[in-house]
């Protein structure tokens, strides 16, 4: 069954058609304007198709007293993580200046909502997407309110089970939004190639006939590049440039070369999945002729005389018959003199 496409702005997403490759800046913006410009234009210049951030406010996002102890990847955050996702915050006054700014120089501004208000500016702005990020997989509400944009809808699925998945989308369609695309991924900063469970991706696409792509937080390129053979249509990696700078998102991300590389990389793959047709493809045309084998004599035959496993015999190029003609010409007589080492064609049988 062939999956839909998705339309993001003019261009169709989906299977056998170019990976839409997303930077995500999140908060490697360092609460400067002028540098999320920066990172959106470097993105750009990487060969990125979308430049994404995050909108949020912290306190519609976290508990003052539920984050009191650090755990997981937020126990190497040296300040308080109030103080963390306060400084990570994506000033929504910021969003249709960058917005413009990223149409502009030809790359698509996206950013994934965490409150209602965020959602309706995203709206406004008329982004060609959104993202609803793993950690909302499972606010019914919100997710009503994101579907009922109308917008195609990246669903990222990290650290949830099949049952939530299957609910978000049912809750997704029901309100009126069919276009998504099921992002695996796994929510740990940096997270472990092991346990990519790349094949997840065939999973979503077997039972949901939804496209699917690839949110990775792992080192290096090898999950994402690895995702793409198996069908992911989007990918989306954390984008600096600076791994060293202090920040919540730095460590994971890569740099404008690094990313170039990747993105180089994917559009290798793409050329080299092929069409699925097996063919003799253009490179090997010659190599086929001095790789398989013919007829040939191995020594002097006379007109009249028969072809035996004495005389003939099957050998490199392939400029006569066969070597699948072998045995339909065994004693079969010669119509004229061959030399010994001499091609067999069909008119000398």
């Amino acid at each position: 069954m062939t999956i839909k496409a998705i339309k993001i702005r003019k261009r169709k997403i989906g299977e056998k058609r170019p990976c839409y490759i997303i930077a995500e800046i999140g908060s490697n913006f360092d609460g400067s304007f002028l540098k999320a410009k920066k990172m959106i234009k470097l993105a750009k210049d990487a060969g990125a198709d979308a430049a994404k951030f995050q909108s949020f406010t912290t306190e519609q996002i976290l508990s003052k007293k539920g984050f009191e102890k650090k755990t997981t990847f937020q126990s190497k955050w040296k300040k308080p993580i109030w103080e963390v996702y306060k400084n990570a915050e994506f000033p929504l006054l910021w969003h249709e200046k960058l917005n413009e700014y990223a149409k502009k120089i030809g790359i698509d501004f996206l950013s994934t909502p965490y409150n209602y208000d965020a959602v309706k500016l995203l709206k406004k702005i008329n982004i060609p997407a959104i993202k609803i990020g793993s950690g909302d997989i499972t606010d019914t509400e919100f997710l009503k309110v994101v579907a009922k944009t109308k917008k195609p809808i990246f669903l990222a699925t990290g650290a949830s089970t099949m049952k939530e998945v299957k609910e978000a989308v049912k809750i997704i369609k029901s309100s009126g939004n069919n276009k998504i695309i099921l992002m695996q991924s796994i929510t740990q900063y940096p997270s472990p190639i092991e346990e990519a469970n790349l094949e997840v991706l065939n999973t979503f696409k077997d039972e949901f006939k939804l496209n699917v792509g690839y949110s990775d937080h792992s080192p290096g390129s090898l999950i994402i590049l690895a995702s793409v053979a198996l069908g992911a249509c989007v990918i989306e990696k954390h984008f600096t440039d600076n791994v060293k700078i202090n920040g919540p998102d730095h460590p994971h991300s890569m740099n404008p070369k690094e990313f170039a590389k990747m993105v180089k990389e994917i559009r290798l793959i793409e050329s080299a999945k092929g069409d699925g047709i097996k063919k003799v493809e253009k490179s090997e045309k010659e190599t086929r002729i001095i790789q398989r084998r013919s007829v040939f004599t191995i020594k002097k035959i006379r007109k009249n005389e028969k072809f035996t496993r004495d005389n003939i015999m099957t050998l490199r190029p392939f400029i006569g018959l066969p070597a699948s003609e072998f045995g339909e010409i065994l004693n079969k007589k010669a119509k004229r003199d061959l030399d010994e080492y001499v091609a067999i064609s069909l008119k000398d049988v």
